[in-house]
Formats: C-alpha cells, structure tokens, sequence
C-alpha cells in the first residue's frame, strides 16, 4: 500500500478568485440554465408545465410549425447605480437571458386548441387531443 503525503495548507487559485461573488464588486448571477419541464398525459391531454420563475407571460413566445412546439424567452436589462457622468461608468450591469425548448408532437394532438397560461412561476401549455384519439368508452355487444 503506497501512502501519498498531500500539502494540506489550503492555496487558494486564482479561479476560485475570479469565481468569487465579489469580484469586480458583485457578479449577477450568470445562470445559463435551461427551465425544467413536466410532460403529463392524461386521458384527453398532454399537458407541460415549465418552471420559469420572475417572469411575465409577456416573457414568452409559444410557437407551431410543422408539429413543433418551440417555446423560448428573452430578456434583457440593464442596470446602474450611479448617473452617467461625462462618459464614465461607477458601475453598470448589463443582463441577458435567453432560451429555447423545443417538442415534437404527436398526431393525436389537436393544434388548434392549445392554450397557455402562466401562473406562480410555471408556465402550462395545454395540448388537447383529437377526438379519434380519445379513448372510446366500453359497450357490451349483445349475442344474437
């Protein structure tokens, strides 16, 4: 059995220095991360439900082409803490958020009648089915 000696003094590198919260006076929080999605189906419609919080239902672009349902988002914004002066920032943060989710519809689902709405931070597309793919109740054939 080999033992390995490490140098257990902690040195800090200097990644951890520029990933610091501080750095240059406070970083924005820089999340490149995609909204989570629910998929569920039930017995007249699929429904998704996209976790996309501090955003208004302006916020968002629902489209359709081709049996696609591409949602996306985009926002920009801009803040500062001090007036500009002869040309001279005391510190300005731009901001830019975007994504894009795209799904693949099955036939069964009527286009027409999808609706949406945004509510507590989730947004919920309903995509209802077609009548011939709704599930046909029991009948009991009688024996002639």
């Amino acid at each position: 059995m080999n033992l390995i000696k490490r140098n257990t003094v902690p040195f800090p590198s200097i990644i951890d220095e520029l990933l610091k919260p501080d750095w240059l006076g406070g970083m924005q929080n820089f999340n490149a991360n995609v909204p989570a999605v629910n998929i569920k189906e039930t017995d007249s419609s699929f429904g998704i439900e996209l976790a996309a919080p501090g955003k208004t239902k302006e916020d968002f672009n629902i489209e359709i082409d081709h049996n696609v349902l591409t949602i996306s988002s985009e926002e920009k914004s801009e803040k500062s803490e001090k007036e500009e002066t002869e040309g001279k920032y005391t510190r300005k943060e731009f901001s830019y958020s975007s994504f894009r989710r795209a799904f693949t519809l099955p036939e069964t689902v009527n286009t027409e009648s999808i609706n949406a709405t945004y509510e507590n931070g989730v947004l919920n597309v309903t995509l209802p089915k077609k009548e011939e793919a709704l599930p046909k109740p029991k009948r009991l054939i009688e024996i002639g």
